[in-house]
């Protein structure tokens, strides 16, 4: 039985798109840091094709406090699919719901020290030491780059959702879509984050698709902007998101030759219906 939960990550699994050793990983509780995503994860792979996940994800889950189980069960937001799986399993919900969800039901052990710190606050603006900090920053960035590029794929996801900010903003570009797509399950994750990156023109269409088809992120009226003015994002997604845009937006969308002409044609009628 599947878990009701649907995130992009879960959706990859579904899909039969991960390798072995991710598929391992996460048999092992050690990828998705989120209780939803961690149980989402081992339902599934408790009927995958290699025994050795098999065995590793049941062992996983005996592993998981019955209260700590009991506890979450008891959320308002927990599927009825998942509920029904551990009660086959003589697991069920406890009388008070646990109040974090956000919090790995499975022990991941120690945080991971990120290869790129977020930074301290630097200099103010303007100070004559401020080029020397810059350069030794996109130093650091560089030699981290190739570090993580010399990384798996699973050693890459983990650390997309257990690292610092600067390196989701690496991983977000990372080719390998199950890679990227683990940076917006990162429960570290800011709204300031989401804006930035769907305002990026380097970032997979994929990427774009999944922040507009999250409704806690659009509802962000920057978040949706950035996404209707990104000349990655879907036409039809941007279409439909451009319905919100207020008359100003709508008239530099209207002469914003970076998208595609139909939102432009589109915004120009808006504009002058509205008048």
């Amino acid at each position: 039985m599947e878990p009701g939960l649907r995130t992009p990550l879960l959706d990859f699994f579904r899909r039969g798109d991960v390798a072995r050793d991710v598929r391992l990983q996460a048999a092992q509780g050690a990828l998705a840091p989120r209780a939803h995503e961690q149980l989402g994860l081992l339902i599934l792979l408790v009927s995958d094709d290699d025994p050795d996940i098999v065995r590793a994800a049941e062992a996983t889950l005996a592993a998981i406090p019955a209260s700590s189980l009991q506890s979450f069960l008891a959320r308002s937001d927990v599927s009825m699919e998942m509920r029904e799986f551990f009660a086959a399993r003589g697991i069920e919900p406890a009388g008070t719901p646990a109040t974090d969800a956000d919090a790995p039901i499975v022990d991941l052990g120690p945080e991971p020290e990120p290869l790129l710190p977020d930074p301290a606050p630097g200099p103010a603006p303007g100070s004559s030491v401020e080029p020397a900090v810059e350069e030794e920053a996109e130093k650091r960035k560089a030699s981290v780059t190739q570090k993580i590029a010399s990384m798996s794929v699973a050693q890459r996801m983990s650390l997309a959702m257990k690292g610092s900010r600067e390196e989701r903003g690496i991983l977000i570009r990372d080719p390998n879509k199950l890679v990227s797509t683990a940076v917006l399950s990162s429960p570290k994750m800011t709204e300031s984050e989401i804006e930035s990156i769907a305002k990026m023109a380097n970032v997979s269409e994929e990427i774009l698709r999944i922040i507009g088809g999250n409704r806690a992120w659009v509802k962000n009226y920057n978040v949706m902007a950035a996404l209707v003015r990104n000349p990655k994002s879907p036409v039809g997604m941007a279409m439909n998101l451009m319905n919100r845009l207020n008359e100003k937006d709508l008239r530099q969308l209207s002469t914003n030759r970076n998208v595609a002409e139909i939102l432009r044609v589109t915004a120009r009628k808006k504009v002058v219906i509205e008048k």
